[in-house]
């Protein structure tokens, strides 16, 4: 995926697609650490000589306004983005080493409906916390 892939996206959803919400987009993307803004500021900042912490989160919330991102609230207070349309998944955050990976949906019924009476989900947000299998290892050595 190229710039113009995500320029395209930009422009398909009404946004007009500058350097720096093409930057935030595509580091998200491309990425698989669920990042923060901070991480976002933090990897883009040295490209990006004018690039601020406002335009991060005017950007990330415009993505997310318009359906290209999805908002997850892992860790509470901590908002960390992912692409709004991916294959549903829930997520795994390792509490030795912090990461956060995709990890399978649990089975729902009815094609991703619940069974309850009267109510009908239009977001589902699971996270498993517990050790990775890379610091289950380093746990036993």
């Amino acid at each position: 995926m190229g710039i113009g892939h995500f320029s395209q996206m930009l422009q398909k959803a009404g946004i007009r697609p500058s350097l720096h919400r093409i930057a935030v987009l595509e580091y998200v993307a491309t990425g698989t650490r669920h990042p923060s803004a901070d991480e976002i500021y933090a990897a883009l900042a040295s490209e990006y000589a004018d690039l601020s912490r406002t335009t991060i989160y005017n950007a990330l919330h415009l993505l997310t306004e318009k359906g290209i991102l999805r908002e997850l609230e892992i860790e509470s207070g901590c908002r960390r983005y992912d692409m709004a349309h991916k294959v549903p998944h829930s997520h795994f955050m390792c509490r030795r080493c912090g990461r956060i990976f995709d990890f399978p949906m649990p089975v729902l019924t009815n094609h991703g409906q619940m069974e309850s009476k009267g109510f009908m989900p239009d977001s589902i947000d699971v996270t498993f916390k517990g050790l990775c299998p890379e610091c289950i290892e380093n746990q036993h050595n």
